[in-house]
């Protein structure tokens, strides 16, 4: 893959991370638009609704009651002058002037003539009103006589009626003069009162339209004042999850938001000062180890002396050239040179662990042979009967050869303590790094122990708390590994047995001069094992 395609990549997916981080950040406020935005839209249709349905009433029956009232009277003044059985001409011409009257609305009248024949009279001629334009219901409910009571002082009513022909709206109405005389129907067009209210109608959807768009703004407007401090406290949660204990949001105002911004900046502070705390107790820890390992270190030089003075006699005393031990001090002798022994890898482990700790371990680095590497580790410890090495020359590494050596002489003996011989090291290249593998043959490591094999003072075997190892072996051999940049992982063998595996990088950067070269693990590695047990068989995992 070429550059310029790798820099499109990450631009496309640095692009891609910003935009799904804008939908994030923005849903909160999408979803604040939307309910302002249904709030809005539900109270203005209601609004216009309700305004339309009282306008369109209001319109309707204004119109209605000027039309019926106009035609009933017409009907009275006019359809009752007419003789009882009128001729179709006197029936036309009444039409036509009860039709010219205010409203204008069309009129048809039926009466019967003399000769008791049926004749209608149209204000619009021939091809004007018709009886067929009149609804049969409205027809039958006309001329349909009922009985006269006192709470029914006439036999026949007005009735009417609104339907709708191609689309126009007609009001058409009916009735029958009192005592006798023609039946007149009238027909009224509410087109104008139609084209009225779809203005009114057109003119309160485009104030809803407006009324949404005014509280879409406004919702965005109130989203951006509400999730300006939301992001602002997001921002400082994350400026506090980095390590910035010092973060702090400015508070204005007296509502809920501002309370929230003190309660944050009042834990900030609370966790500002926890963690200054908890590192002056931890820095004063570490210098406390510090100070006590070099402060052991003079005495313990005595000490380890006059052991290695004791240790001779007890070596001459065995070879039978005489010897000044009690038989009964002997024992407690060879415990004092262990102890002693055990005591300075101790105290060498402590002043280690408090470089790492304290940020001052360094590397040298060099180039090496790994394999030659390893061989020396092995042949400064004697373990060269108890070890099978799988390890070809000419694979070379920029490495602490110092700080290998621990990370091996920690591997190997563990194997060699704690499992079963014989211990095989193998070391391979991949890619850009070396793999070594210390595997052993005895039981394995209990799974409950593999998740702390490397933590401090661990030991797996809570009855034997005076074992010869400290437990800070592969804690070192750890740190060592980290300090290169590369790591080392435990498991165990389906063949039976542990397996440690490390790997390192072949060219860890920056080299950097190590400012804390104490002799800590070095020499010929003497101690660089926890313990620097010369073992070769084992019982048992710590």
């Amino acid at each position: 893959m070429t550059r310029e395609h790798q820099g499109e990549t990450r631009g496309w997916a640095a692009a891609r991370k910003g935009v799904w981080s804008w939908l994030r950040f923005t849903s909160l406020r999408l979803r604040l638009v939307l309910v302002f935005g249904l709030v809005a839209l539900t109270a203005a249709v209601s609004a216009s609704g309700i305004a339309y349905w009282l306008n369109r009433e209001a319109v309707l029956t204004r119109t209605q009651d000027a039309v019926l009232r106009d035609f009933e009277q017409e009907m009275q003044n006019r359809a009752g002058a007419l003789p009882e059985h009128p001729t179709q001409d006197e029936l036309q011409h009444t039409a036509g002037q009860m039709a010219n009257s205010s409203q204008r609305f069309g009129v048809l009248l039926a009466g019967e003539n003399a000769d008791g024949k049926t004749v209608y009279g149209s204000s619009g001629g021939l091809g004007g009103f018709a009886l067929s334009d009149v609804p049969e219901s409205l027809r039958t409910a006309v001329n349909k006589e009922q009985k006269v009571t006192s709470a029914n002082k006439h036999a026949y009513h007005l009735y009417w009626q609104r339907m709708s022909d191609d689309g126009t709206p007609y009001l058409v109405a009916g009735t029958r003069v009192i005592g006798g005389g023609p039946t007149g129907y009238m027909l009224k067009s509410l087109e104008p009162e139609a084209k009225d209210l779809n203005s009114l109608a057109w003119s309160l959807g485009i104030a809803t339209a407006l009324a949404l768009l005014g509280s879409a703004l406004l919702a965005q407007a109130l989203a951006t004042t509400v999730l300006k401090p939301v992001h602002r406290l997001g921002v400082a949660a994350r400026r506090l999850g980095e390590g910035k204990l010092d973060t702090r949001l400015r508070v204005s105002g007296t509502d809920e938001l501002a309370d929230l911004s003190r309660t944050f900046n009042s834990a900030a502070e609370n966790l500002e000062k926890r963690v200054a705390d908890m590192a002056g107790r931890e820095q004063a820890s570490r210098r406390f180890v510090a100070d006590m390992s070099h402060e052991l270190r003079t005495p313990l030089t005595a000490l380890t002396a006059v052991t290695e003075v004791l240790e001779e006699e007890l070596e001459y005393e065995g070879e039978g050239e005489g010897g000044s031990f009690d038989p009964m001090v002997e024992p407690a002798v060879r415990l004092v040179v262990s102890e002693t022994r055990r005591l300075n890898n101790l105290v060498e482990n402590l002043m280690e662990v408090t470089r790492f700790d304290a940020g001052t371990a360094r590397l040298v680095l060099d180039d090496v042979d790994v394999a030659d590497q390893i061989t020396a580790c092995i042949d400064a410890r004697a373990w060269l009967d108890a070890v099978d090495l799988d390890a070809a020359r000419g694979i070379h590494a920029r490495l602490d050869p110092r700080r290998l050596d621990v990370i091996l002489a920690n591997l190997i003996g563990n194997a060699l303590k704690h499992g079963g011989s014989p211990v095989r090291v193998s070391v391979t290249r991949a890619d850009d790094e070396i793999v070594i593998r210390v595997r052993d043959h005895g039981p394995g490591i209990p799974e409950d122990v593999l998740p702390h094999v490397f933590d401090r003072f661990y030991k797996a075997s809570a009855s034997r708390p005076r074992s010869e190892g400290s437990g800070l072996g592969l804690s070192i051999a750890m740190e060592n590994a980290h300090i290169h940049g590369g790591g080392i992982t435990a498991e165990n063998s389906p063949e039976g047995g542990a397996v440690f595996v490390l790997r390192l990088p072949q060219d860890p950067s920056p080299p950097v001069e190590d400012d804390a070269g104490d002799g800590a693990h070095g020499g010929d590695g003497e101690g660089s094992a926890d313990d620097g047990s010369r073992g070769k068989d084992a019982k048992g995992r710590a």
